[in-house]
């Protein structure tokens, strides 16, 4: 096993980041998805303006709407010429229900090795790796060999309307001269054996496509015999909807995780049909099913307005996700699957994002995970959620999702995203930290 204790100048970024951990999550930033209801973004924002003053990096924090804020701050790199590195972050979290979880999802509370509560591993941990990070460099006098910009923003879980897209649209100039990205849901650890670890990068994520449906039919007295009903229309096209399975469809990347995992694991695997051996993988088995096709599910459905009368119409929601170069082909399999009499418009749209496993921040990512890590073998993987690099990505910087951690074999990190007792272990935290710093000082 590699060498884990710390360089005397990551010491303190160590020894903080579950406490920054806590103190963020304690700051309750739910994001409704309507901004009358969501809360804390611009509280949240004010935090890390606060922990970045603290030790001289200055910072501007721009709102899209009232309470919608996000920050960005840049760190001036060795050689000011060269094209900069944007690491990027949400502020914002999923609501939580508190009588669902074992401690309170607001508490940021610290046990078991762990730190516990919403958002801590979607994604605030990221956010406070990078923050002690930084404040380590700042206090270390450490330049990192090129520009590092750090945006901390609002809205990512609601598709982004109030904190990437705003800033891409309205402060475009503050990521000039940006040719890379990394953000969430990456670089974290899979166990093989006790030798081998493959850690998934993200070089893809799917196209959003929430979708509402609505079904026309005659109004009528629900007392009578009805053949035109919306209702029940609009429940044949979700019933088909949440029922089938879209075709298989091996991207490249997903292809060229298929070929590590066959090769860890030392199994066959159908590329025709491999959901069947990738559950082995256990609890990310979803999240790697659902980048292996297109994917819709019916989410909410609304009709009637009382108990003996027939609507006139009927509506339900659907989430819907691309894989990069297939959307038009999505957009016929749900057209084929809605029926005669239900139509679809968008609710919220945005682009599948691919890009390659080459080039030297790959290179750089694989050495140092491997340089905490002598079991590590990194490989490319496609999640079947989106981020912000959906907004990043249109201004031509390469996006990644890498936000290391190695974490226990038996943790259903999949699970955590969006669930109940989301927590990260604070060594994983700690470990990101050490592969942060041994990325960014070589990128």
């Amino acid at each position: 096993m590699a060498e884990t204790t710390a360089p005397e100048p990551l010491a303190r970024a160590q020894a903080e980041v579950a406490d920054l951990l806590s103190e963020l999550i304690r700051i309750d930033s739910t994001n409704t998805g309507d901004t009358t209801t969501s809360k804390g973004e611009r509280q949240a924002a004010e935090w890390v303006a606060g922990k970045l003053d603290e030790v001289g990096i200055d910072s501007v924090i721009h709102e899209s709407e009232k309470g919608r804020a996000s920050l960005v701050a840049r760190i001036p790199g060795a050689d000011r010429e060269r094209p900069g590195l944007l690491v990027h972050g949400h502020l914002d979290v999923v609501p939580a229900d508190a009588s669902e979880w074992t401690v309170d999802p607001f508490s940021g509370e610290q046990r078991d090795g762990y730190v516990w509560g919403r958002g801590a591993v979607d994604m605030k941990d990221m956010d406070c790796m990078t923050l002690a990070l930084v404040r380590d460099w700042a206090r270390t006098g450490v330049v990192p060999p090129r520009d590092i910009v750090l945006a901390f923003v609002a809205d990512e879980e609601a598709g982004g309307k109030y904190g990437a897209h705003y800033l891409v649209d309205h402060h475009a100039d503050l990521f000039e001269n940006v040719s890379e990205a990394i953000s969430e849901v990456g670089g974290f650890s899979l166990t093989v054996r006790d030798d081998l670890r493959l850690y998934l990068i993200q070089t893809a994520e799917k196209g959003l496509a929430w979708m509402r449906l609505t079904a026309a039919g005659r109004p009528g007295h629900g007392s009578f015999v009805h053949d035109d009903n919306a209702v029940t229309r609009l429940s044949a096209a979700v019933a088909r909807i949440g029922s089938t399975r879209l075709p298989t469809v091996l991207t490249p990347p997903m292809k060229q995780f298929i070929e590590e995992v066959s090769d860890a694991y030392g199994i066959e695997i159908d590329p025709d049909s491999p959901d069947e051996a990738l559950s082995r993988l256990g609890s990310i088995s979803r999240m790697i099913g659902a980048a292996l096709r297109n994917t819709v599910n019916p989410t909410m459905v609304d009709a009637g307005y009382k108990a003996n009368v027939i609507p006139g119409t009927a509506s339900a929601t659907i989430d819907g996700r691309f894989l990069y170069g297939q959307e038009e082909a999505f957009e016929a399999q749900i057209d084929e699957l809605l029926g005669e009499g239900v139509t679809r418009d968008y609710i919220h749209h945005d682009q599948a994002v691919e890009t390659t496993f080459d080039g030297p921040l790959i290179e750089q990512m694989v050495a140092a995970l491997k340089a905490e890590d002598d079991g590590a073998r990194p490989v490319p993987f496609t999640m079947s959620g989106g981020t912000d690099a959906k907004s990043f990505e249109t201004l031509g910087m390469r996006c990644f999702g890498f936000s290391p951690l190695r974490l226990p074999a038996d943790l259903d990190f999949a699970g955590l995203f969006h669930g109940i007792d989301e927590r990260v272990p604070v060594e994983s935290l700690q470990f990101g930290i050490r592969v942060l710093d041994r990325f960014l000082k070589a990128s």
